[in-house]
């Protein structure tokens, strides 16, 4: 039976998260620490102690989730041994970092800076463009994209789907005024937009400026070939070389995440069964709506490392 590892992105970060497990498994502690000793400051008290509204802005969220999802990752891995590796990897966005450590990619050392660094820079770009994100929900994929198409021409700015998470689940992302105009017209197709509370318009033309700095950050980080398949976000295909992964991780930041049509290329593959790892359950909720018979199953704390 095929299996792959997911790993969460950004507004997954809960105040507690990976405390439990660095309480009762060293390596899952070790990662906090390094994180930590990396960015000079007590990122582990932040995710363990909070307060949220620290812990969730962009600089920090990124990192912390990262550090989590990996601790997690090592804890699950101490504790079985002998259990054979991850047939694939994806992560959703930021999630993308954390599937590049455990296919052995990256270093997490160079995860936890890359992490900051993307985080800074969206958080920059935002600050002087913001935007704003809404989830438009009973839509066809088509739909969503089309009429971000037709608000932009109508608004005269900038609007696009962000993610395709599932189904009748698009993210979509802009500038305010594009976001406003393509609510209008998804409502009036018959669909429900929730508006996101966020200030920085992720996977947009608005994040354009935070790539162009970001790819030097890029192009500076050591990288190698997986050693299992990592399936991008940018094509919903795997990631074979470093050049690869460097393009990916810069066009990511203004293209969308094909998070169906990656679970769906993972599944025509043969993979069965699904664990997420790391803080959160979303996107073991996003599988069973894009793959229903798929086998799924989380890793956040002791208990489910245990039942695993």
């Amino acid at each position: 039976m095929q299996t792959a590892h997911l790993f969460p992105g950004q507004g997954s970060q809960c105040v507690g998260m990976g405390q439990a497990l660095a309480q009762e498994f060293p390596s899952a502690r070790a990662a906090f620490t390094e994180a930590d000793d990396i960015l000079r400051f007590r990122l582990s008290e932040l995710c363990f102690q909070g307060p949220l509204e620290t812990l969730t802005e962009t600089r920090n969220a990124q990192p912390a989730i990262l550090a989590a999802s990996i601790a997690a990752l090592r804890a699950w891995q101490t504790a079985h041994p002998a259990a054979p590796a991850a047939d694939y990897v994806a992560g959703h966005s930021l999630g993308e970092y954390s599937a590049l450590v455990a296919a052995g990619a990256l270093s997490f050392a160079d995860a936890v800076r890359l992490t900051r660094v993307r985080g800074e820079l969206m958080a920059r770009a935002g600050q002087a463009r913001p935007g704003s994100m809404a989830a438009v929900l009973k839509l066809a994929d088509e739909q969503v994209a089309a009429i971000c198409a037709q608000a932009a021409a109508e608004a005269n700015d900038v609007v696009q789907v962000a993610n395709y998470n599932s189904p009748g689940q698009v993210v979509i992302s802009g500038a305010p005024a594009g976001v406003a105009a393509a609510t209008a017209l998804a409502k009036a197709a018959g669909g429900r937009v929730i508006p996101l509370a966020v200030s920085v318009a992720a996977h947009s033309a608005l994040m354009a400026s935070a790539a162009q700095e970001f790819a030097a950050a890029v192009a500076a980080t050591p990288f190698v070939a997986p050693v299992a398949p990592v399936i991008g976000n940018v094509r919903a295909a795997p990631l074979e070389t470093a050049e690869a992964i460097r393009e990916e991780l810069v066009t990511q930041l203004t293209a969308p995440v094909r998070w169906t049509a990656s679970i769906v290329r993972m599944a025509d593959a043969g993979v069965v069964r699904f664990i997420e790892i790391g803080p959160g359950n979303v996107l073991t909720g996003l599988v069973k709506r894009i793959v229903a018979s798929a086998e799924t199953a989380n890793i956040a704390v002791p208990t489910d490392i245990r039942g695993a």
